[in-house]
Parts: structure tokens; C-alpha cells; sequence
């Protein structure tokens, strides 16, 4: 496995695999792996020849209320994994060869990024779509992967793709839960032991309302179990993530974003 941190160092080495004929895919993340990301890689080894992971922790789709500083870091572990994952190359850039001196550009985004996360974090999805569609245009992959975990980020990507007609297969890939539910995420780590025991709540209210319970119900009931707040829990039309129309026949996806102590969760179900 290559580690490479520069976008010249990167295009001259998938160069070299495209003069070859191979099929390349890319992973991104933002490092701080877990089972969920290796499942990624596992499926674009499956889908192309050689396949390129990035890891960035990307400024601009962080508010400066949030959490950016502490946002779980460790460049050796990670490399560790993805070597023992199969990951060919690994893409490791600083914040300046990404967004160099004099940066002044950036991807405006509408459509499905405007609701639920877009309402409470309405800088997020621009800073998202600016960075993918950076680590596309320098990896120039046939196919890159996201996880269904971040539902509505998939869906502002593959809109992203279309609208700009990127050459590009977005493929997203199921959700890797833990074995009472809760949905893996770097920021499980900071869940307190009583937190932790908790958190798996959320993918049990999800999935009642994916079965047919009221989301008003659901959300009440998740502030009875230790959940301090419910920013949203509703059900999506999957696709354009507006509000699901009941008897419609199109697929349908439940979105919640909740926090316990201090930790915003997310998670969603498909129906």
C-alpha cells in the first residue's frame, strides 16, 4: 500500500494504473476508521482493480461551533487497516494542498441538501460537495463509495454528480451496525458508558416509524430514555428527501438526528 499526499503524486499514479486498463474506485473518509469504513473498502475492492482511500478532515463543512479541533484523529491506525483491508494507495493531503492560498471557490447546493441537516447546519453541504467533488477531480476515479450511514450526504452527492455530470458511479453502500443497532461513527467514541448503553434507542424509534409508528411519538419517546434533544426524526422520500407522500409506492427513507450529552447522532432506515 502507497501513501501519497500530494494531488500530483495521486493523478501520476492512477496514470499509471489507467495505462493499464484498470478500473479504479475511491474511498473517501475523514479518517478515525472503523468497521464501517473497511466495509467500504471491501466493496470497492469489489467493484474495481485498484482502489484509492482518502483521508481528510475537512475544514470547511465544519461550523466554527463544531467540533473540528477534537474530531477523532489517527493517521497510524488508520494506514494500519487499510493495509490489512487491501487498500491500495492512500491519499493523506494537509488543509493547504487542498485548499491552497488564495482559495475563493466553492459548490453552492440545493435540492436535497435544504432540509433536516441542511436546516440545522445550513453551511454543511456546501462544504461537503466542495471537498468530493474536489477528491473526484483529482482521483478521477470509475467509481466512488459512500455509506448509506450519512443518508442525506449520499443523496447531495449523487445529486451533485448529476447536476454537474461528473464521470462517476456513486455507489452507496449499507449501513455497518453494532449488534444491538447502534450505527458506527467516529463519534460513538465520545459516549459516555451510561451514553453508550443508550444510543441504540435511536435505531429502535427509526425503525418503528419505518414500520408505521407516528414520528411525533417516536421523537417524544426518545426524551424519555436519557436523549436530550431530537433536531428531527421524520420520513423522506428517499430520493429527493421531500416529504414522504403516503400510498406514493416510492421508496421511502426515516432520517434522525438526536443528542445524548454532548454527541449528535444520526442514523436512518429505509422503508
Amino acid at each position: 500500500m502507497e501513501l501519497v499526499r500530494t494531488i500530483n503524486h495521486l493523478r501520476a499514479e492512477v496514470a499509471r494504473w489507467r495505462t493499464d486498463g484498470q478500473r479504479i474506485a475511491l474511498v473517501p473518509t475523514m479518517g478515525a476508521l472503523h468497521a464501517g469504513h473497511i466495509a467500504l473498502v471491501g466493496a470497492a475492492l469489489s467493484a474495481a482493480d485498484k482502489t484509492v482511500v482518502s483521508i481528510f478532515v475537512n475544514p470547511t463543512q465544519f461550523a466554527p461551533h463544531e467540533d473540528l479541533a477534537r474530531y477523532p484523529r489517527d493517521e497510524g491506525g488508520d494506514l494500519a487497516k487499510l493495509a490489512g483491508a487491501g487498500a491500495h494507495l492512500v491519499w493523506a493531503p494537509a488543509v493547504t494542498e487542498m485548499y491552497p492560498e488564495g482559495f475563493a471557490t466553492r459548490i453552492a447546493v440545493e435540492g436535497a441538501a435544504l432540509p433536516l441537516e441542511g436546516t440545522f447546519r445550513p453551511h454543511h453541504f456546501g462544504g461537503v460537495a466542495t471537498v468530493v467533488c474536489k477528491l473526484i477531480l483529482a482521483a478521477m476515479p470509475d467509481v466512488a463509495l459512500f455509506g448509506e450511514k450519512d443518508f442525506q450526504q449520499l443523496a447531495v452527492i449523487r445529486q451533485m454528480a448529476r447536476d454537474l455530470a461528473l464521470p462517476v458511479l456513486i455507489q452507496g453502500v449499507p449501513t455497518v451496525r453494532e449488534e444491538d443497532g447502534l450505527a458506527l461513527s467516529s463519534r460513538n467514541a465520545y459516549l459516555s458508558e451510561d451514553e453508550r448503553y443508550v444510543a441504540p434507542m435511536l435505531f429502535k424509534a427509526i425503525s418503528e416509524v419505518a414500520r408505521g409508528r407516528d414520528p411525533r411519538e417516536a421523537a417524544a419517546a426518545l426524551l424519555t430514555v436519557g436523549f436530550g434533544k431530537v433536531d428531527y426524526l421524520e420520513a423522506r422520500d428517499a430520493e429527493t428527501l421531500a416529504p414522504y407522500v403516503p400510498g406514493s409506492g416510492r421508496p421511502g427513507r426515516v432520517l434522525a438526528a438526536a443528542w445524548l450529552g454532548k454527541t449528535r447522532l444520526i442514523d436512518n432506515v429505509g422503508f
